[in-house]
């Protein structure tokens, strides 16, 4: 099952750059980036009601949704973020440049993660190797933009 994981977390990062483009497109055609990123986030939202309404999962109580931490229905608005930023910026630096910078970003903000153990993920410490993987991330950045 490790592998499937992995393939699919690979899947996911390849159509992050086709995304990008397809959201830059649609910045173009509709004149600005907020409103490709809303255009873009509500057609995945009638895809995931449909697949809901399809599928029929348990859906919380109240209860459990009034008890949530604040902190757990900030993902929608993390989403319309990257969304509009990548649908605005993708374009001006090329594919490679904003992935690799966006991937770089992710890197680091995963570390931080992972070495507090934030929004539930478990501690990992941030050692030398790790933060060595995460300064040839920016190795590779810097060659990515300069080439």
């Amino acid at each position: 099952m490790f592998w499937f994981y992995l393939l699919v977390a690979a899947a996911a990062g390849a159509v992050i750059p086709v995304q990008a483009g397809v959201n830059s497109q649609l910045a173009r055609l509709t004149g600005h980036p907020v409103v490709a990123a809303f255009v873009s986030l509500a057609t995945g939202a009638l895809a995931l009601l449909v697949y809901c309404l399809a599928l029929r999962p348990a859906l919380p109580g109240r209860a459990a949704l009034a008890a949530a931490p604040w902190w757990l229905w900030v993902g929608g608005l993390l989403g319309a973020f990257v969304v509009a930023a990548t649908a605005a910026y993708a374009p001006r630096l090329g594919a490679a440049t904003f992935i690799s910078v966006a991937v770089g970003g992710q890197m680091f903000a995963a570390l931080f993660l992972d070495h507090f153990g934030l929004v539930g993920f478990e501690s990992r410490p941030a050692g030398w190797l790790r933060m060595l993987g995460a300064a040839l991330l920016v190795a590779g950045v810097v060659l990515i933009r300069k080439f």
